[in-house]
């Protein structure tokens, strides 16, 4: 599987494997978690969801600048997988809470943009194995993906909420041994600016975590006094600041083809936001859907309903390979499709997705349990439209975004995935009383942004100066 690839996506492979053990282990747990045992209505649970998933996705604007001007992105990873497994682990204890949703949002900061951004520089830029490279990476996300709620839920919903959270913190720690281990592999591949982690990395690395663990719990303690003011400016000042780094980013880039490929990343971004606004209702309104409408008795035993987090990593699993090697072939032959028109189809695919999941809604609503098969069918459609936009997405950033910028390009399209999943967790409450069907309503928006996508593909097409 590896054979065709530099030796040092085996490292990536596994230490992504393992962090996407520990989050989603946490997600499969999270909104089930603060309704069954902290006794959360259901639009504060999912507001809950909403603000934690978004912040996730903010936090690496701020860990790839940091790793891009400073720290590097080796002892960036590092950085992060402490800060995670201790998050993880105070999710073991619900007094703190708050505390471990701060380290786990700043952990990703760190983690997230950066080691997505190493899988770029193991490439040259025209290398055709890329794509299909970032596809192997996005395996290992979802074999980590697919283990944790068969792990973590069963341990969390069957035996206690702390053993769900404790084993995705030991993911988290696996993650990080992986990746110490791993780092002359790395250095073997000959990628600029990673080499082998050293004894005063390994100090300063820790140094920061302390920072940042005191500054999570001192934002804790002060949250009461700022609470009411985020509510009223929070979002406005993160647009304006986003605004800002735009602005200070174009100003460093070269006139033409810099510029044009960094606007074509945006234009991007502003589809992300559709498409993952719908596929995140998986650990939100699909988990209580599987929870409280969907039979679960297998063989008179009724199992987790975490367990249907397993389905779409399973998947991606048996899929990634086929798709990995099916772009390979497209891409080189004559019959090549811009990254544009990938990603438009499988906004498509979604949306026919959510046509199956709004028919077993409209069947739930009877007052019987539905069959799980509904639940499989609309998992399926929904991997194969995260085949065709994710990992191609990712694999474009790293193509396109000039070298000096690379990690804060990263941040910046997962900036994009932020608003997705805070839309993902408020959307049911923004169409309440609208008359409007939340699933129905994510038929239609994904498939005719999908329909535009394809349609505006040239000019995409030639704002990346035929980078595809």
């Amino acid at each position: 599987m590896f054979a065709q690839h530099p030796a040092g996506l085996r490292t990536l492979f596994f230490t992504e494997m393992w962090e996407r053990f520990s989050y989603y282990g946490m997600r499969a747990l999270l909104v089930l978690y603060l309704v069954d045992a902290l006794q959360y209505q259901r639009a504060d649970a999912l507001a809950v969801y909403a603000t934690y998933t978004a912040l996730v996705y903010i936090t690496p604007l701020v860990g790839g600048y940091l790793a891009d001007r400073w720290l590097g992105r080796p002892r960036a990873v590092l950085i992060g997988a402490l800060l995670m497994a201790l998050g993880h682990f105070a999710m073991a204890v619900p007094a703190l809470l708050e505390v471990a949703l701060g380290l786990l949002v700043a952990g990703n900061g760190f983690f997230k943009p950066n080691i997505s951004t190493i899988v770029g520089t193991l490439y040259p830029p025209q290398d055709p194995r890329r794509d299909a490279g970032f596809t192997l990476f996005y395996m290992g996300i979802n074999l980590g993906a697919f283990l944790t709620p068969l792990v973590c839920s069963t341990l969390g919903e069957k035996f206690g909420w702390h053993y769900g959270f404790a084993a995705a913190g030991v993911g988290m720690l696996l993650g990080l041994v992986v990746f110490i281990t791993g780092q002359k592999r790395l250095a073997a591949s000959g990628v600029k600016g990673v080499s082998a982690l050293g004894r005063r990395d390994g100090l300063q690395a820790l140094a920061i975590t302390a920072l940042v663990t005191v500054i999570v719990l001192l934002a804790v303690t002060l949250w009461p006094y700022v609470a009411t003011f985020w509510a009223a400016a929070g979002w406005y000042l993160l647009a304006g600041g986003m605004l800002l780094v735009l602005y200070l980013v174009y100003g460093a880039l070269e006139r033409g083809r810099e510029r044009h490929q960094v606007s074509a990343i945006l234009i991007m971004a502003l589809f992300q936001i559709i498409f993952w606004m719908g596929f995140e209702q998986a650990g939100g309104t699909m988990n209580l859907f599987a929870k409280d409408m969907t039979d679960r008795v297998l063989f008179g035993w009724e199992f987790p309903a975490g367990w249907f987090q397993s389905v779409n990593p399973l998947l991606i699993i048996l899929l990634a390979p086929l798709f990995s090697s099916f772009w390979m072939w497209l891409d080189g032959s004559r019959f090549a499709l811009s990254a544009p028109i990938k990603q438009g189809m499988g906004m498509i695919i979604l949306g026919l997705g959510f046509v199956v999941m709004a028919l077993a809604f409209e069947q739930a609503q009877a007052g019987v349990r539905v069959s799980p098969l509904w639940l499989l069918v609309v998992y399926l459609l929904h991997t194969m439209g995260e085949l065709c936009l994710s990992p191609i997405g990712l694999s474009m950033v790293t193509r396109l975004s000039p070298v000096r910028f690379g990690s804060l390009m990263m941040g910046l399209w997962f900036i994009a995935i932020a608003v997705a999943n805070y839309l993902a967790g408020t959307l049911e409450a923004l169409l309440a009383g609208s008359g409007i069907g939340l699933f129905w309503f994510l038929v239609l928006i994904p498939i005719g942004a999908g329909l535009v996508l394809i349609v505006i593909s040239p000019l995409l097409h030639r704002l990346m100066h035929d980078v595809r």
